[in-house]
């Protein structure tokens, strides 16, 4: 009963529109300018570096700034790491083990450090997403250039707010610092690290086409600290995605292109943003088409199989990341979030 409640319910909007808004402009202005100048090819990378602007909402000045400014290196990172794998000719074999050791220190890291949103789920996606495609050594240096100057503006949207309280308004809100603290670092690794791996290796060796949305869906139920807690986030990703396969279909049978895909893509981000922290079910609504579009753009294949293989792995990664949650149970904490 409690679960089919949180399924309909929505959480306190608790300034969601704040971080619509910056998500909004940290995407809009890089995909503007790569659609300008005829690149839009490159969309994903924008992507990644965008999600940047999705840390720290709880924080404002230095503390959202270090928070950001952080999370802005270790996505550039990883995208440019998953881009160097997606040269090799075994990358999808590479990318399990490798995602499995971003999954296991982001977890860790973001326990450490309390990132919100928490967990290792857009680390995972940024590394794993980039090393499905086939790529050379040359797009590296793109995806970084790409990645982190979006990653970097979106910083700088993100403070702008903090900033001119400062210059024009007095000191922004000053809100403690929570950095590496003695007696909050958990066992995240082992659990986090092995429900990648295995979601990984099984959609891998089945042989489905995009097996980094099983990796990614794996770490979603580790976000939460009890079973329940676990079980209500893997329904909401199942439920959520199914739903917003029906979503995807219709936008892809319209093939969007140019300006229109670039506001679609940018209105699909506003609306998970306003979502995510209220019900994570209807977010998906809105993050399955816009995670569909963005790997369309960077690697096109027939939306059928896009949907197909979104679904399957969904479930597929949901399912590992409970079987891990129930084994660890009890002896690993997490964190929550979407």
């Amino acid at each position: 009963m409690r679960l089919a409640a949180s399924l309909l319910g929505l959480g306190p909007h608790d300034g969601a529109h704040r971080v619509a808004a910056r998500a909004g402009l940290s995407v809009l202005v890089p995909l503007l300018v790569l659609l300008a100048t005829d690149h839009l090819a490159w969309s994903a990378y924008a992507a990644f570096g965008a999600f940047t602007s999705l840390y720290g909402r709880t924080r404002v000045g230095g503390s959202r700034l270090r928070m950001q400014a952080a999370l802005g290196l270790l996505l550039t990172a990883l995208v440019t790491l998953g881009v160097l794998v997606g040269t090799y000719d075994g990358r999808a074999w590479l990318a399990v083990p490798l995602a499995a050791l971003v999954a296991a220190g982001a977890s860790v890291a973001s326990d450490t450090w309390q990132w919100h949103p928490p967990g290792a789920l857009f680390p995972v996606f940024a590394f794993t997403a980039c090393a499905s495609v086939p790529s050379s050594p040359a797009d590296a240096a793109t995806a970084a250039l790409v990645a982190g100057a979006t990653a970097a503006f979106a910083v700088v949207v993100g403070n702008a707010g903090s900033w001119w309280r400062r210059v024009h308004g007095g000191p922004a809100p000053v809100v403690p610092d929570l950095g590496p603290a003695e007696g909050r670092l958990r066992t995240l690794a082992l659990p986090s690290g092995l429900a990648v791996l295995a979601a990984g290796a099984l959609a891998t060796g089945v042989g489905i086409g995009h097996p980094y949305w099983a990796m990614v869906s794996a770490v979603v139920p580790l976000a939460a600290r009890s079973r329940s807690a676990q079980l209500t986030r893997g329904v909401h990703r199942v439920v959520g995605t199914g739903l917003g396969l029906l979503v995807a279909g219709v936008v892809l049978a319209f093939e969007p292109a140019g300006l229109v895909l670039v506001l679609v893509v940018v209105a699909l981000q506003v609306v998970a943003e306003l979502l995510v922290g209220r019900n994570y079910a209807l977010a998906l609504v809105a993050i399955t088409p816009l995670a569909l579009l963005m790997v369309h753009l960077a690697s096109p294949v027939p939306a059928r199989d896009l949907l197909v293989d979104r679904g399957l792995e969904t479930v597929i990664g949901v399912a590992v990341g409970l079987a891990v949650g129930q084994l660890f149970s009890g002896r690993a904490g997490g964190s929550a979030r979407p």
